[in-house]
């Protein structure tokens, strides 16, 4: 009986592709899940020190959802460095303008904050429509 630990390498662990349709979901849980599939903790192969998560491709993004009054009372807070530079845009704004730029944030505050968390971070695609230039990698559904 082999006693030892497995550890993954990072070509060992083929990425799929995974396409998600975020209509009325609600950001938080969508990014919980998308986070756990960026990180591969969905496998049984998972490794922490290595990415061996997949790439996911989220449609749909301006159709999210957010509870409570999260969309009037929640800001991201910019500083520019000089006086009085301090900007604030609601969510509110943001879903509006650039849907996109809110799930990123979501999902990036919930991966690894190193090297590893800024590489599976690029594996998320998100796009506020339903177009996607990925119809080559021909992503499975992921089911939320």
């Amino acid at each position: 009986m082999n006693r030892q630990t497995f550890h993954a390498k990072n070509n060992e662990v083929p990425q799929d592709w995974h396409i998600v349709d975020a209509t009325d979901l609600v950001m938080g849980r969508l990014s919980a899940k998308l986070a756990v599939v960026l990180m591969g903790k969905n496998k049984p192969q998972y490794t922490p020190h290595h990415d061996v998560g997949d790439f996911v491709v989220v449609l749909n993004a301006s159709k999210l959802k957010l509870t409570g009054n999260k969309l009037d009372q929640k800001f991201f807070k910019r500083f520019s460095g000089y006086p009085s530079g301090q900007t604030q845009r609601s969510y509110r704004w943001i879903l509006e303008n650039h849907p996109e730029l809110l799930l990123e944030r979501s999902v990036r505050r919930m991966l690894p904050k190193n090297k590893i968390g800024r590489q599976m971070l690029k594996k998320l695609k998100v796009y506020a429509g339903e177009d996607h230039p990925h119809q080559a990698q021909q992503p499975k559904e992921l089911p939320v």
